[in-house]
């Protein structure tokens, strides 16, 4: 699957560090109740990826950040958490994971910009719906984190679409080596004032006819949201097969949710779903069009949500 040249690892050394990661790897897949049998990935594509991360965090010897990108319900988490257990248990790598959903404003926060600005802004997940400055203040502080250093990194809990208190905030203590930061926007790029005009769905069709919020949006990523993409070092892109996958996907995810925490996660209904999405379309499909062609390593995705294809765009990999 990997292409050999990504890392210097032979058939043996492969197999010796599966030995190492299996048993933590495979009740993880347990723990968040995968579909796919990810015994052969482990081979053929996690163990490759964390060699070549392994060797830029070795070569730079610095912390790293690897930007990873993917539609809502691709796997970016899954991915993140995966990857974590073989960088740790197969290459001891120091590994934390940063995702731009816990940098979202607080409901409060939200609110007070849908008044000010435009009604859509309630509604998290675009661009304009993050505290970037935390963001970046949270990768700076991470890059130089040092021995038995602590920082928080925030919790957002989207079960009350809120961010969680204080005391239940992750505590990452140093030094780290590499940083998932992963979401499903992270890396965007602004599209041209031209592209705005024409509506892709009937939410911006029927709730932003003027454009304030998809320019507002747009205006987000040229700015803040450009300083914040440029602390990545890496960027890998999950690629989904089509636009369509999103809900099928995002459903289940949902039903995941909803069974991990019984109670506490509200499952949305289809329509309600389907409105949430469309928050996300436009960006999602700008991003399926044009990222692909400038990500580092882009792992192409079949409609099972497997990986079944691999493109890199750099050439130092």
């Amino acid at each position: 699957m990997m292409p050999a040249n990504m890392h210097t690892l032979n058939a043996d050394e492969i197999l010796k560090i599966a030995d190492r990661t299996r048993v933590s790897f495979l009740a993880a897949t347990k723990q968040m109740m995968l579909d796919n049998d990810l015994e052969q990935a482990l081979i053929n594509v996690y163990i490759p990826l964390a060699a070549c991360l392994a060797k830029q965090a070795d070569d730079y010897r610095a912390t790293r950040i690897i930007g990873i990108n993917g539609a809502q319900g691709s796997g970016k988490s899954t991915l993140c958490k995966l990857l974590q257990i073989v960088l740790e248990k197969g290459f001891a790598k120091r590994v934390t994971t940063f995702s731009i959903d816990d940098i979202y404003l607080t409901h409060a926060e939200r609110e007070t910009r849908a008044e000010k600005i435009h009604p859509l802004l309630k509604t998290r997940g675009v661009p304009g719906t993050h505290d970037v400055g935390l963001g970046l203040q949270l990768l700076t502080d991470l890059r130089g984190i040092e021995a038995g250093e602590s920082i928080n990194i925030p919790v957002f809990d989207k079960s009350i679409d809120d961010r969680s208190p204080e005391e239940d905030f992750r505590q990452v203590t140093g030094p780290i080596d590499l940083v998932l930061f992963e979401g499903w926007c992270v890396g965007a790029k602004p599209q041209r004032g031209s592209a705005l005009a024409l509506p892709v769905n009937s939410l911006e069709h029927l709730e932003d006819p003027e454009q304030v919020w998809r320019r507002y949006v747009n205006d987000q990523l040229e700015n803040d949201y450009k300083r914040l993409f440029r602390e990545i070092d890496f960027l890998i892109m999950l690629k989904i097969p089509e636009i369509s996958s999103v809900m099928e996907w995002r459903s289940k995810q949902e039903r995941k949710l909803a069974k991990a925490s019984p109670g506490g996660h509200k499952i949305m209904d289809t329509a309600a779903l389907q409105r949430f999405i469309m928050h996300y379309e436009r960006l999602t499909r700008a991003m399926l069009t044009e990222m692909p062609g400038r990500a580092d390593l882009v792992f192409k995705l079949n409609r099972n949500q497997q990986i079944d294809g691999v493109q890199i765009n750099n050439r130092a990999i």
